[in-house]
């Protein structure tokens, strides 16, 4: 784990780069904060991270200072430093790389993609004096993000089949849900600019906005921060108790920060408090009722009446849920196809229910977003044509503008659905294995994986049979037998301990299983030279 230090005398700016690094994904953790030059000097003397971000002006001490006493004290490579600023100063920067600088950050433009390089480039410069570093591989954490992505919007749309399903994949995924009241709320962030936004911008925009919201928040109540499309979000509020009007001002001050420092505008919706985590669809769909009551003048909303909510739900897309997944998981173009149509059909019999009609179609685009892999970057791509790309939804304005907008997209997922149906079933079988693979000490079945992956368990078999070498079951035998051969010779742990640990039920079970992919028994195994 790489030690980060963050420096800057603006608050917001701190919580921000704070958030950004540690949405990254890598193996970093930003371990100190300071304000100024003089009090990160004190924090490196008790603690020397590996990398330094430090803003150019600040008072007291600033940036380039820090950097030349820390050279004249440590040396040209303890600790690394990248430096932040709000403009462009190629002055001061030439001044910076005399230090051995490693990067140079403009904060305004600064990009998750940005700051990943950047970050691999700094741990280039710290990697030769860290022999005991191995970071996590990018594929693993993007599939688990992947994962808890889709486990989340499960949870909003309501679309586990059982609760057995639900607990099973928030064990996995290290979500805790045992919290006694729920409160979900939906959002929505406007750009200030006048001038249209790139999609690279507008993408941009909103992560940093998302991270800095859920770092404010978080520092009062716990909560999960969910990223829905490029413009909306949804945040799940955890706690034994939260009264309402106080986390209405919460929320206000929390936008109100934001706003400052992004000069975006942030509507928001708050949803009923529930008990239950699979009641959160519930709640979810009451702060998508109290989002339509925003305004300029009152941003933050609380949700409606029962009653006025339960109509907002006539056209829920869980009606359709089971069609819906399994076109997005098989990649079926028919099967999307034909959902579309029904749901396009239902809405053209009620074409006066336009705020139903748009929280169908955002739902879907939720949905598309976050089960596809890349699902954001493949409606970028399919959409690409269109003004605003697929955000051009939140620009119609009759049911028949969405109904048009829902065919293009039926249109356009079909033809990617065409281009990746080839490969889909393999990726499915890749994604099991991996996790088969980082599971070994648990004790697995067939319908536990096949639960945890949202699908039936004959299916998995059926695609583990065909695009794999061996089967499920003995697929887990082998990996199990890989990590035994591990614990006998690397950790010198006893025959049954062994057993014990990789949970086969009994030393002689164990022991016939190793010798039948192995050859020899775990005893012959450890004798051998």
């Amino acid at each position: 784990m790489y030690k980060i230090m963050v420096v800057d005398d603006e608050p917001l700016s701190v919580v921000g780069i704070r958030s950004m690094i540690e949405s990254l994904d890598m193996d970093l953790q930003v371990t100190d904060t300071a304000g100024n030059g003089e009090e990160a000097l004190r924090l490196i003397e008790n603690d020397m991270p590996d990398i330094v971000l430090t803003d150019i002006r600040m008072p007291v001490m600033d940036g380039l200072r820090l950097i030349r006493t820390c050279r004249e004290k440590y040396g040209q490579n303890r600790p690394v430093f990248m430096m932040l600023t709000s403009y462009e100063d190629f002055r001061m920067a030439k001044q910076a790389l005399t230090y051995n600088v490693t990067e140079y950050l403009v904060k305004v433009e600064l990009t998750e993609e940005m700051l990943r390089d950047a970050m691999n480039h700094a741990i280039e410069h710290v990697r030769p004096d860290r022999e005991d570093v191995s970071a996590e591989p990018a594929e693993s954490s993007s599939f688990l993000y992947r994962m808890r992505e889709k486990f989340m919007i499960s949870l909003l749309h309501d679309l586990f089949e059982s609760e057995d399903q639900f607990r099973l994949q928030a064990r996995d995924l290290g979500f805790s849900f045992d919290h006694g009241q729920y409160i979900c709320c939906y959002g929505e962030l406007l750009p200030a600019q006048t001038t249209p936004l790139t999609y690279a911008q507008q993408s941009s925009l909103f992560s940093g906005c998302v991270r800095m919201i859920g770092s404010l928040i978080e520092r009062s109540v716990f909560c999960h921060m969910i990223t829905l499309d490029n413009s909306h979000f949804a945040l799940i509020i955890c706690g034994t108790s939260y009264d309402p009007s106080g986390l209405f001002d919460l929320l206000e001050r929390v936008f109100a920060s934001v706003h400052s420092y992004y000069n975006v505008t942030i509507r928001c919706g708050i949803g009923t408090a529930v008990s239950a985590p699979l009641s959160i669809s519930s709640s979810f769909q009451f702060a998508r009722s109290a989002f339509r009551k925003c305004t300029d003048k009152a941003p933050v909303a609380n949700c409606p009446d029962s009653g006025t909510a339960r109509s907002h739900d006539a056209f829920n897309i869980s009606l359709v849920k089971n069609d819906l997944i399994r076109s997005f998981e098989e990649y079926d173009s028919d099967l999307l196809s034909g959902t579309v149509s029904r749901l396009s059909a239902l809405l053209a019999e009620h074409p006066d229910h336009y705020v139903q009609a748009l929280d169908l179609a955002s739902n879907l685009l939720n949905l598309s977003i976050s089960i596809l892999p890349d699902g954001e970057a493949v409606l970028n791509e399919q959409f690409s044509g269109t003004p605003d790309s697929y955000l051009s939804l939140y620009r119609m304005n009759t049911v028949p503008q969405i109904t048009e907008w829902l065919d293009s997209y039926s249109r356009c997922m079909c033809r990617h659905f065409t281009e990746k149906r080839k490969d889909h079933k393999n990726r499915i079988v890749s994604d099991v294995k991996k996790y088969i693979e980082s599971h070994t000490h648990d004790r697995l079945s067939l319908n536990e994986v096949a639960a945890i992956f949202g699908i039936s368990p004959s299916y998995l078999s059926q695609l583990f049979g065909k695009y794999n070498d061996t089967g499920f079951n003995e697929y887990i035998n082998i990996c199990k037998i890989e990590e035994a051969k591990r614990l006998l010779r690397s950790e010198n742990h006893k025959v049954y301990e062994v057993a014990d640990m990789l949970k086969f039920g009994s030393e002689f079970y164990f022991s016939k299983v190793f010798k039948k992919i192995q050859g020899v028994t775990p005893s012959e195994y450890i004798s051998k030279p």
